[in-house]
Formats: structure tokens, sequence, C-alpha cells
């Protein structure tokens, strides 16, 4: 494993990229100061990337945009999928310049600093993305000090030291700490997010927290349903109480293995109920575990707002939404589950 050497700090540069493998990126840091240490992964959406480092499935991850032109919108109060940033930090190829847009409050190196993430320009994001398809989603610390002193060695250290993220437990950190009626469909100009959902005569969905992103629920809402969030340790008999017609697992960060300790059994409960159950992401993952199958790390994962998927029943090509770095592994599934993508 190659050592970091000793090396002259670029003139201008005031942020660093540190991976484990000793690799060294320079750049020039924006948001908050300090470093940060986590998982390295790519992102190939060209918007919305305040709703991207809100998310919680971003839990422990540095989010490397492909995209070269980021920030040029700011930010707002709006376009948040939960109530503060879970990415730790973000990766760019061009300086965050003054936004333009009409629904902006706040320029996102400001929004980076009040919530105190580290972002780093001046990054070839495409070469980075390259490294990633090629050797996989490394370890690595971000770095960010206007001074322009870094202690490489130290950094190193830290990105080498981190666990990753098989085997960790992320959706306990990020549920909701209580259950809560949500309210709210999907945002429409003129009317925000509106305030249905608690309607009586809509079917009641039961939605267990693994770290959703509220657009999930405003869904929900959207398609008609009226739904009630309990956090991600809830028991059968808690979400039972609240008299669901149907169960709803969410996306959520970490590795679904370990999640699966005390998700499996309330899962396989739901199950024995009869009740339409519906799993997303994270969620979907352990609802494959809870009938038997298996899941694994995928080297790079897949991250992005275009990624092609087959539809096995007549062979049509769907563009979907992705982010998930752990996959079900089909061939573990059991013989009365049937693959349809």
């Amino acid at each position: 494993m190659a050592e970091a050497k000793p090396m002259p700090v670029p003139e201008g540069a005031t942020g660093v990229l540190v991976l484990a493998s000793g690799d060294v990126l320079w750049g020039r840091g924006f948001g908050a100061e300090g470093q940060a240490v986590g998982e390295v992964c790519f992102h190939t959406a060209m918007t919305g990337y305040q709703e991207i480092m809100t998310d919680p499935s971003f839990a422990g991850q540095i989010i490397n945009f492909t995209f070269p032109h980021i920030g040029n919108v700011g930010a707002n109060m709006d376009d948040v999928e939960a109530d503060a940033p879970h990415a730790l930090g973000m990766i760019v190829r061009e300086d965050v310049t003054e936004p333009s847009n009409f629904r902006s409050n706040e320029h996102l190196d400001a929004w980076m600093k009040r919530h105190a993430r580290i972002g780093l320009s001046g990054i070839d994001t495409r070469a980075l993305t390259r490294r990633i398809r090629g050797a996989g989603a490394p370890n690595g610390v971000i770095a960010h000090s206007p001074s322009g002193e870094f202690d490489i060695p130290l950094l190193l250290q830290m990105a080498r030291a981190w666990p990753g993220l098989e085997g960790m437990d992320l959706a306990i950190t990020v549920t909701t700490e209580t259950h809560f009626g949500w309210e709210g469909g999907v945002w429409r100009l003129g009317f925000g997010y509106g305030g249905e959902g608690r309607e009586d005569g809509r079917p009641h969905v039961v939605a267990i927290d693994y770290g959703s992103k509220k657009n999930i629920f405003r869904n929900l809402v959207a398609a008609g349903a009226r739904v009630t969030v309990l956090p991600a340790t809830a028991t059968y008999e808690q979400a039972m109480s609240f008299a669901p017609d149907g169960f709803f697992l969410s996306n959520g960060p970490g590795d679904p293995a370990a999640t699966a300790e005390y998700a499996v059994p309330v899962i396989r409960e739901m199950l024995d109920s009869g009740k339409p159950l519906f799993g997303i992401c994270l969620g979907h993952q352990l609802l494959a575990l809870a009938v038997g199958a298996s899941t694994s790390k995928m080297f790079q994962g897949h991250r992005g707002a275009n990624h092609p998927v087959k539809r096995l029943s007549d062979g049509a090509v769907e563009i979907t939404s992705m982010n998930h770095g752990f996959a079900v592994l089909s061939e573990t599934l059991p013989a009365n589950a049937r693959e349809t993508h």
C-alpha cells in the first residue's frame, strides 16, 4: 500500500482529499473548516445537490459530484430531505459561485458552514470517478484549512483507520426518535408542500424509518396514503397498535446485515400478518434478508438519477434514480420469490 510522500502544498490550495491508497488530491476548501473521514462515492445527478447532501442514506459518505457546476442555485429551506445534511462533505469541479435562482435563500458556502460540512472544489472529479470505478469506493479524508497547512501523514492514518461501511448499522443513528403522523404532499409552485395527508378515509400506512428521505413520505401521501412514521427499532406490537392497512420499509444508510439484527424479526412478523409490505433501498434489502436471502457490499455502488433497469416481464428499459452501496444477491432468493427487474 502506497505511503503519502512529503510534498509541497500547491499555491492557493486550501483543501485536500487524502485516500487510504495514499493518493493526495489538492483543491480549494469551502464550507466548514476541519476534516471528515468516510467512504468516497460519486453521484451522477445534474441537479438536486441539496437534496443529495441531506439524504440520510449518505451518512458516512463523502460525495464526489460528476456534474461540474454545483452551488449555482444556492440553497433554500424547502429542498431538504432531512433537517440537516447527513453526507460528510462534497467534492466538486468548479468553485461555488454566487447563486442565481428565485427560490435561493442562502449561498451554498454559507449553508455548508452553518451545517459544519466540508466542501472541496478544483478537483478533477472525472478522474476521481474513473478511479472509483476502477478500484472501488475508497475510504478517505476531506480537509479544509484556509492557512493551507495540512498534516498529510495524519490524514492518511485517519483514512486507513476508518473501518468502512461494511458491518456498520447507521440506521440507528439517523432514524426518528419517536413516532409521528406525516403531513404534506409533493412540492407545487405557489403551494409548497401543502398540509394534506391526515384525512380520514385514506389507507393507513405505517412507515418504518431507517433513514428515510422526506420526499418518500410526500409521495406516499400523493399516492393517497395516510402515513404514520415509526423509529427503526419499533416492535411489531407498536406498529400494529396504529391499526395499519399496510407497512412501508424506508431507505437508509449502512450495512443491511448489521441493521437486520433488530429489523428482520419485526419484518418477519409483518410478513406473517398478511398485510401489504413494501420496501425500498435499505428496506428492500432488509425484506430480502427476512425471507432468507443474502446481501453484499457493491464494488462502487449505484448513485445517480439516470440508471437504466430492465423490466424482465417484457424487456422494457426504465430509467430510475438510485442510491445504494449494498445489493441483494439474486441467487440467494427463496424459490417463492420472483425477480422482476
